[in-house]
C-alpha cells in the first residue's frame, strides 16, 4: 500500500469487477456498507462522450462511526461519505483500489476533539485496502 497526500492506495492484480467485489466484502468486514456508486466510465460516456477507464466511486458509511460524527459537528456530514476508489490499472488485469484519508479529510474541522474518530475510520480503511 502507498499513500499519497490526500489518500491511500494500493494495485491489485485483478479486474475492476473483482476488486470492486473484494472492496465491498472488506469494507462490511470493517462495518461499512455502500451509500453511493458513481461509475465514471458511464457517466462520462453519457454526458460527455468521452471514453475513459472503468472508474468506480463508492461512498462508504460506517453507520456508528458516522453517528458519532455527526453528533460532536452536525455539519460534519458535508465530508461524508467515506469515498473508496477502484479503476482499471495502467497494466493488463491490475486495478487500483483508493481511499480518501479521513485523517485529512476530517483535519479540515480543526477539531482536535475528532481526531481520535479518523485515526479509527482510517485504521478500518488501510484494513480494507490491505485485504483486497
Amino acid at each position: 500500500m502507498s499513500e499519497h497526500a490526500y489518500g491511500m492506495k494500493k494495485t491489485v492484480a485483478m479486474g475492476v469487477d473483482e476488486a470492486d467485489a473484494r472492496v465491498r466484502e472488506e469494507l462490511k468486514k470493517e462495518g461499512f456498507g455502500v451509500l453511493t456508486e458513481i461509475d465514471v466510465k458511464a457517466t462520462l460516456k453519457t454526458k460527455i462522450d468521452v471514453d475513459f477507464r472503468p472508474y468506480r466511486i463508492l461512498g462508504a458509511c460506517n453507520p456508528p462511526l458516522a453517528h458519532r460524527a455527526l453528533s460532536e459537528e452536525t455539519d460534519i456530514g458535508l465530508l461524508l461519505p467515506c469515498n473508496v476508489v477502484v479503476y482499471e490499472g495502467d497494466d493488463p488485469n491490475t486495478s487500483v483500489v483508493a481511499a480518501l484519508d479521513p485523517k485529512i479529510q476530517l483535519s479540515i474541522t480543526g477539531r482536535a476533539d475528532i481526531e481520535p474518530l479518523a485515526d479509527e475510520v482510517r485504521a478500518r480503511l488501510v484494513r480494507v485496502i490491505q485485504a483486497v
